[in-house]
């Protein structure tokens, strides 16, 4: 199992609608991502500057990714998210965060 964290930035005054819409994800979009392996998925806010990191687990990474690019649901959950971000470059979110390097895991 691959364990996956990564890194986002949202814009600050964007936070509490970011936060309100994880409140109210959508149940296909939930279901999608549990079908295409993301796993034990969270995702933590910095609310002092909106540093988002986000840590899952997964079989494997790429396939998760592309697993939930072929779902139709998650093409409009990106969009609807991409406003949220800084600095993605055209990317949608799932595609344009930093992988952080895991350095320690105690098992």
């Amino acid at each position: 199992m691959e364990r996956v964290c990564f890194r986002l930035q949202v814009k600050k005054e964007l936070m509490p609608e970011y936060i309100r819409r994880h409140g109210e994800v959508w149940p296909d979009m939930l279901d999608a991502l549990r079908a295409t392996g993301w796993t034990n998925y969270s995702l933590y806010l910095d609310e002092s500057d909106g540093t988002l990191i986000g840590y899952l687990e997964t079989p494997d990474l790429n396939a998760a990714k592309e697993g939930m690019a072929k779902t139709d649901v998650n093409g409009r959950w990106q969009a609807e998210m991409a406003m949220f971000f800084v600095a993605l470059d055209g990317k949608a979110p799932d595609q344009g965060f930093l992988q952080l390097e895991e350095v320690f895991h105690l098992d």
